[in-house]
């Protein structure tokens, strides 16, 4: 059984974390793989739409991860200069096969040093500050998302499904991805470099 953490903290992208985790926890994978939402304290966490969803682990007793997901959202521009907060990403990620970010998200791991010395894209309308936290990154301006070792990134918002379809593709196979992408209801950009929005 695979492991998926979702990050949560407030004034998150609300789409960041629903459309992967809608990919990533589809009842076609519930044999395979389990979704968790993680806080610094377990309990509710408002998005920046004001909607609130519920951690179920904090910092502390997260479990053991086989994928770490990023959201963006407004709040990352405080959460950037939170040492703590930063600190549980960078350890985290590095004891996480597979760490992946949506949207600004991406700030966040750059913050971290995650995405040193590593291709990674972000969110068109706030790539400039996102390119600012992190000058070791090899910033990827038209790319839906990046893959790179272990590290995803994708674009903004919507693209973190796409992002989440090509890691079941890679993770599960491509017919599953595409299956999942067909029960949604879902047109899916399968190809990384298809980036309408750059």
């Amino acid at each position: 059984m695979r492991t998926i953490g979702v990050l949560l903290f407030p004034q998150f992208e609300l789409l960041d974390v629903c459309g992967p985790v809608e990919v990533l926890g589809h009842r076609l994978l519930a044999d395979r793989q389990r979704v968790v939402l993680i806080a610094r304290e377990a309990g509710p966490v408002p998005s920046v739409q004001g909607t609130k969803l519920v951690a179920d682990h904090g910092f502390a007793d997260r479990p053991p991860l086989d994928v770490l997901l990023v959201p963006g959202g407004q709040g990352t521009r405080k959460e950037v200069d939170d040492a703590a907060f930063i600190d549980w990403i960078s350890q985290a990620s590095a004891a996480t096969p597979v760490v992946s970010s949506v949207c600004t998200g991406a700030a966040l791991l750059a913050r971290a040093g995650v995405l040193d010395g590593r291709r990674a894209t972000s969110n068109k309308r706030a790539f400039d500050w996102v390119v600012s936290q992190g000058p070791r990154v090899e910033w990827v301006r038209k790319a839906r998302w990046v893959e790179d070792g272990k590290v995803w990134t994708s674009s903004g918002v919507s693209a973190g499904t796409d992002m989440a379809l090509a890691l079941v593709a890679r993770l599960v196979d491509t017919e599953t991805a595409d299956l999942i992408a067909h029960v949604i209801e879902y047109t899916r950009h399968a190809d990384p470099d298809d980036d309408p929005f750059a």
